[in-house]
């Protein structure tokens, strides 16, 4: 029997490189996706052919019962959330909406249709915020320090609460920064390789910046969906940190894809206040040594070699998007 995966946001980085991945495991993979006037299948277009998109949103109960009645999935994995973390200042209601309560209806959904199948939250190293202790682990207390880490929380929790609950197999992945090519323009890893490239092709002059200083645990997107897959085969559900154990701050990533390009991120880099968060998060670095007893993962892409890429596929893009 072939295995049925349900992804929401699928659209997305995270659920682009998923559904590669389970295409490769033989999975039928269906997407769901929310009506909207500005449809983006940019990440998908290379599998559209090979996957199945069903219509539904975290905001309305019944069109996710519907939708997985429909699929009858074996597994569902739920990314989609308001994710930008910026944005969640200004849309707090919202983001609360679609990352909190939006996974109580994909949980409600699951538990009506079939309680059987096997879910996965997606969990965020936001929820340390102010962290408590370097580095780390599931067992470190959560101190939020925006509405999009509060939320998480509430996701987090509320998944622990049904599989405790109602016996579901319910999973959390604390998932570190992950990037790649596919990461939203808006997201500093990919804003600073993008700007990068399109400095050394001569069409910027600048790159403003916010809090140089700030540290994150970035990994490989395309490593980090591995690990959601593998938390669903265990024999019994779990949360587990996904990270690469290495710190490393905005400066530094900075220098490395400016210097991949051959030149100095001192001459192009501007500071700007507007970039600063109302709370910011200063320090995250994920012990994923559990992840690897239990699930025998660990990351195979490191920070230089993640940050070049990025700025390769970035040359890439706007030398044919410029036709240079």
């Amino acid at each position: 029997m072939t295995k049925k995966a349900l992804i929401s946001g699928i659209t997305g980085q995270d659920g682009s490189y998923l559904a590669d991945f389970l295409l490769e495991k033989g999975y039928d993979v269906y997407g769901m996706v929310r009506r909207s006037s500005m449809e983006k299948f940019d990440r998908i277009e290379h599998i559209k052919d090979r996957i199945k998109i069903g219509q539904a949103d975290l905001l309305d109960q019944y069109s996710i019962i519907k939708l997985i009645e429909a699929v009858q999935p074996d597994e569902v994995y739920n990314l989609a959330a308001m994710s930008f973390v910026p944005t969640s200042w200004t849309q707090p209601v919202l983001t609360a909406e679609f990352t909190a309560i939006g996974v109580t209806r994909m949980l409600e959904a699951v538990r009506a249709v079939n309680p059987r199948i096997r879910f996965y939250q997606a969990s965020s190293s936001e929820m340390f915020g102010l962290v408590k202790e370097i580095p780390q682990n599931e067992k470190t207390p959560f101190h939020p320090r925006s509405p999009y880490g509060v939320a998480k929380v509430y996701g987090h929790w509320i998944t622990v609460n049904y599989r405790e609950s109602y016996d579901i197999f319910a999973v959390s992945g604390i998932l570190f920064n992950h990037e790649s090519p596919r990461r939203g323009i808006e997201f500093v890893t990919r804003k600073v390789t993008y700007n990068v490239a399109k400095i050394k092709l001569g069409l910027s002059k600048e790159l403003r910046l916010g809090n140089l200083d700030a540290q994150r645990d970035w990994g490989y997107a395309l490593d980090y969906v591995k690990a959601m897959w593998l938390m669903l085969q265990q024999d019994k559900p779990d949360d587990f940190v996904i990270a690469s154990g290495e710190t490393h701050s905005v400066k530094e990533l900075v220098e490395i894809a400016f210097s991949h390009v051959g030149l100095d991120y001192r001459d192009f880099v501007v500071l700007d206040k507007k970039f600063i968060r109302p709370a910011e998060v200063d320090l995250l670095s994920g012990d994923y040594s559990k992840a690897k007893k239990i699930l025998g993962w660990q990351p195979q892409v490191h920070f230089a070699e993640l940050i070049k890429m990025m700025v390769d596929s970035d040359l890439a893009m706007i030398k044919k998007d410029y036709r240079l």
